[in-house]
């Protein structure tokens, strides 16, 4: 399969879905157990001079989003220019790769107050939940459009 406007089109309503489903799932646990996961995903803290500024929570979801399509956008052009169209692997490397992000992003926590200890196994623990489920609803999705029939 080639790289088409269709599928650009469609990793950026998939990292939308997926970045949606995220800061939803993250906000709830943090509500239910008080784990300040959700704002982790949405903290700038350790980003020079953006984090001077302070930004409502829709602008901060809005970041995430963008970060969500981006990431979306890149595991398209990776999956077309690695020619991966079996339903098994797409899943597999979106998984893998939210699992690696999340495993990545988590020692941020260290930059604010605001954010979990590092050493927090329990807010660990739902972050990467939290990427693995990301990973794998972007991976169904991809898998739809890209896997053959």
């Amino acid at each position: 399969m080639l790289l088409t406007k269709q599928g650009l089109q469609k990793a950026f309503i998939y990292g939308l879905i997926s970045g949606l489903f995220l800061a939803v799932f993250l906000k709830m646990v943090e509500k239910i157990t008080q784990l300040k996961v959700y704002t982790l995903l949405l903290n700038i803290d350790y980003i020079p001079y953006i984090n001077t500024f302070v930004f409502p929570e829709l602008i901060e979801v809005g970041f995430h989003l963008i970060v969500s399509i981006a990431l979306a956008i890149g595991l398209y052009l990776s999956l077309v220019y690695k020619n991966i169209f079996s339903r098994t692997k797409i899943i597999f490397l979106c998984i893998f790769v939210c699992f690696f992000i999340g495993l990545m992003l988590f020692p941020t926590t260290m930059f604010s107050d605001k954010t979990p200890q590092f050493t927090s196994i329990p807010s660990f623990s739902y972050w990467i939940v939290g990427h693995v489920m990301y990973g794998y609803i972007i991976g169904v999705l991809f898998a739809r459009y890209l896997a053959p029939k």
